[in-house]
């Protein structure tokens, strides 16, 4: 998977968890700090994420997953190919 169907699916699999505009999605907005997730929205967040990239993120892999960004790295070098 190219990292900009992994960044465009990240952003579509966001918008429908936390509620949020499309527009509000840059690589560096945090999920806490800029689009308002709370600790059970991220729990929430990370097992949609596992869904749609058929991957398992550990409980301490997950809680270093802060931004965008950081979402489409580790699931560049951690989901099936």
């Amino acid at each position: 998977m190219e990292e900009q169907q992994v960044y465009d699916q990240v952003k579509k699999v966001v918008v429908e968890q936390l509620g949020v505009n499309e527009s509000e999605i840059t690589r560096e907005a945090s999920f806490v700090d800029d689009l308002g997730a709370d600790s059970l929205d991220t729990v929430e967040l990370v097992m949609a994420l596992e869904e749609a990239f058929s991957t398992e993120i550990p409980d301490e892999d997950a809680e270093k997953i802060k931004t965008i960004g950081n979402t489409v790295s580790y699931i560049m070098s951690h989901a099936k190919k």
